[in-house]
């Protein structure tokens, strides 16, 4: 089957949409690509938090889809928003990589001891654009400078060469990414050898639902498309993210609310651990949760982010 796959035209989405055709390709499908430009690709000026209601990144792809422009979307799945057309399914969540956030420092500003489980000196300046990274740091290091952060990781990167950020955060997955398209050719090679980078403890800082998972989107009724997507679904890391999306659905969680969800799978293979953070009139809870069914899970988890439980 050949297949009209949509993209963003940044390095890194169209890393993520090369790493999902060579699956296909593999499976005997034809991808031929077409390039999207997206609302949140537009402004690169503004925190996410004045762009308006989640999605900047996918309703370009979604409308592609709608009106048959494309047959495959590739997201970020964290950028896809809880209401999605009734019209479109996501037909496959491949594996997930590293769903943790990343610190990149510049030499001066790395402190291993440093407070809060962050490796940072006081008083640095920190560069994001994330409504749940500013609140993350807030809570766990009020010493430090925040600082406005858009644009693709080049542009991010560039900013940490000398002024104005001692430090920035980043998705390890989204970095992971770029790397292997470097390897294998693909993008050029963007070095971060002068950096110190260091994931962070993802049960503390904790990162957006569904980060380092991908959504494979298509038309509901396209069973052709379906049956070739369908099975790069990877179920285990599917009904771990589905329990983070189901308590970002209860919270209504976007861009604009300070929120967020890391579940993982437990060594028996059944149980589930969701780890939650929610800033809500100024003060900051997580809550950590575990059990068997994704939605049950995620309910605790919001009464416990609420107060209506012991929170943690």
């Amino acid at each position: 089957m050949k297949l009209r796959l949509g993209t963003r035209a940044s390095d890194l989405a169209q890393a993520q949409s090369r790493r999902i055709a060579r699956h296909l390709v593999a499976r005997g499908h034809e991808v031929e690509f077409v390039l999207i430009k997206t609302e949140g690709d537009r402004d690169q000026t503004r925190p996410f938090l004045d762009l308006g209601p989640a999605g900047l990144f996918v309703r370009a792809l979604e409308d592609a889809l709608l009106d048959s422009r494309i047959d495959l979307a590739v997201h970020s799945f964290k950028d896809v928003p809880s209401l999605t057309p009734s019209e479109l399914a996501i037909a496959a969540m491949p594996e997930r990589l590293d769903a943790r956030d990343r610190l990149i420092l510049q030499a001066h500003a790395h402190d291993p001891e440093g407070a809060g489980g962050l490796p940072i000196r006081q008083g640095m300046r920190v560069g994001t654009a994330s409504a749940r990274r500013v609140a993350l740091l807030r809570a766990l290091r009020p010493d430090l400078e925040v600082g406005l952060l858009r644009g693709n990781v080049p542009t991010r990167l560039a900013k940490l060469t000398g002024v104005p950020f001692d430090a920035i955060l980043l998705a390890t997955a989204g970095l992971l990414r770029l790397d292997d398209a470097t390897a294998l050719g693909e993008i050029p090679d963007f070095s971060r050898r002068e950096f110190v980078e260091v994931d962070l403890d993802p049960t503390r800082f904790v990162p957006a639902a569904s980060q380092g998972a991908l959504a494979l989107q298509i038309r509901a009724e396209d069973e052709a498309a379906w049956s070739a997507v369908h099975p790069l679904d990877d179920a285990p890391s599917h009904r771990a993210v589905h329990a983070e999306r189901r308590l970002q659905a209860l919270v209504e969680a976007g861009c604009q609310v300070p929120f967020g969800a890391w579940c993982e799978a437990q060594p028996d293979g059944v149980s589930l651990a969701l780890h939650g953070f929610l800033e809500r009139d100024g003060r900051a809870r997580w809550t950590h949760t575990t059990g068997v069914d994704p939605d049950a899970l995620a309910q605790v988890a919001l009464a416990e982010l609420l107060g209506e439980g012991a929170p943690s």
